[in-house]
């Protein structure tokens, strides 16, 4: 018997995806013990650099060779990087072929395919099946009906705790552009310069569903996980969950809520400006983001882009924004809070958390100081969480919140 950490690799050796188990339908993740750079090559390619210059470009975001890359793939996840987008692409259009009813020819561009040949193609080699004869296998209980917008699953691996992500994710909410109602959660977003809607819910008892209302479909995969990133679904903290819960001060916290994972951002650049501004974000919003009538849920405005905040923002944003419009710096990976040089150590660690960055925490957080001192835990405990104080911070924030509510 050989075990294989990811669909791609089994693919790369050979293997289809079982017919019966279907594990398309299951959360996939990067294993934990892979090195941090792979785990940033993973991000690049959710984001999109894969399919806009290959693995050359790849290579060059995180300063090495494409042969070098690709070794490391090899080692630790038993692919290249190009056969696990594809394993990504041809999985996530396995799902739409299940749960909706978008064409062939919308499906193949939706998935981020760049033809129909290529998706026919790719999805033969997967699945052994050509698109049409796998949607003629998909059975009467996967299909979502859908009352307006896209509706999908957005799988995870249990524990999963909606409630209290979803009392984060309020918590955290820019207004005007984000907002939680009824533990729904919904957010603004722009496709070249198109206004979109999302909304995260409740699923089932290893997904959550999603719904998107686009302009467009072409790239849906790349907006589905950037989404999967702010609820944390992509994540594998399982050995975070086991350190933490052994630890004698955030034991009992894991116990209460072990299905709690870090929220992640939309984009990094809105992370970064969230920690710049603090309470303020909301403002900067309202003054500076394309407005968008109509949508309701308390959602009013696009979140403001890079170049309109380097061209006329708030002093105090516009160096970073001017950084993000030219270039100079880049937000669309985990990134160690020491790079993060542009920032205050404070902000570093708010945005690094935001991104997926493990070990992030955000000590200056006036609900983690609170965290701390009500539960008599010494600040100098956190190096003891390494390399889950991100998750520790999550878990900190969340007892605050929690609390709070209870005394309201």
């Amino acid at each position: 018997m050989r075990t294989f950490e990811t669909a791609a690799a089994a693919e790369a050796a050979g293997y289809r995806a079982c017919l019966r188990c279907r594990p398309y339908r299951l959360a996939g993740s990067v294993p934990w013990r892979a090195p941090e750079l792979v785990c940033r090559a993973v991000q690049l390619i959710i984001a999109g650099v894969l399919d806009v210059g290959g693995e050359a470009e790849l290579g060059l975001r995180l300063g090495m060779s494409s042969r070098h890359l690709r070794r490391l793939f090899r080692e630790h996840l038993g692919t290249t990087p190009s056969q696990f987008a594809r394993s990504r692409r041809a999985h996530f259009a396995r799902r739409l072929l299940d749960d909706t009813d978008l064409d062939i020819a919308e499906i193949a561009f939706a998935s981020g395919f760049g033809s129909l040949r290529q998706f026919n193609r790719s999805m033969t080699d997967v699945f052994r099946a050509t698109p049409r004869e796998l949607r003629d296998r998909r059975r009467r209980s996967d299909r979502l009906v859908a009352d307006g917008g896209l509706l999908i699953r957005l799988p995870f691996r249990p524990p999963f705790d909606w409630p209290s992500m979803a009392d984060l994710l309020a918590d955290r909410a820019v207004p005007g552009v984000e907002s939680v109602i009824d533990g729904v959660y919904r957010r603004t977003i722009s496709l070249d310069g198109l206004p979109g809607v999302l909304e995260i819910s409740a699923g089932g008892a290893d997904y959550l569903l999603f719904r998107a209302h686009l302009p467009y479909w072409e790239g849906l995969i790349h907006v589905v996980e950037r989404a999967a990133r702010i609820v944390g679904t992509l994540d594998d903290a399982a050995s975070g969950i086991a350190q933490l819960a052994a630890d004698r001060h955030l034991g009992p916290l894991v116990a209460a809520r072990p299905g709690l994972r870090v929220p992640g951002a939309w984009s990094g650049f809105e992370a970064a400006v969230s920690a710049i501004a603090g309470p303020e974000v909301g403002a900067i919003a309202a003054a500076f983001g394309e407005p968008v009538a109509g949508l309701g849920h308390g959602l009013t405005h696009l979140f403001p882009s890079p170049h309109t905040l380097a061209s006329g923002g708030p002093t105090r944003v516009r160096a970073i924004a001017h950084a993000v419009a030219t270039g100079e710096l880049t937000l669309d990976h985990a990134t160690d809070p020491a790079d993060l040089i542009m920032f205050a150590p404070s902000a570093a660690h708010d945005i690094a958390l935001r991104l997926g960055y493990r070990d992030a925490f955000a000590a200056a957080d006036p609900r983690v100081r609170d965290a701390l001192e009500l539960l008599r835990i010494p600040p100098s405990r956190a190096a003891a969480w390494r390399p889950w104080r991100a998750l520790a911070t999550t878990h900190l924030i969340s007892h605050v919140i929690s609390q709070t509510a209870r005394a309201a």
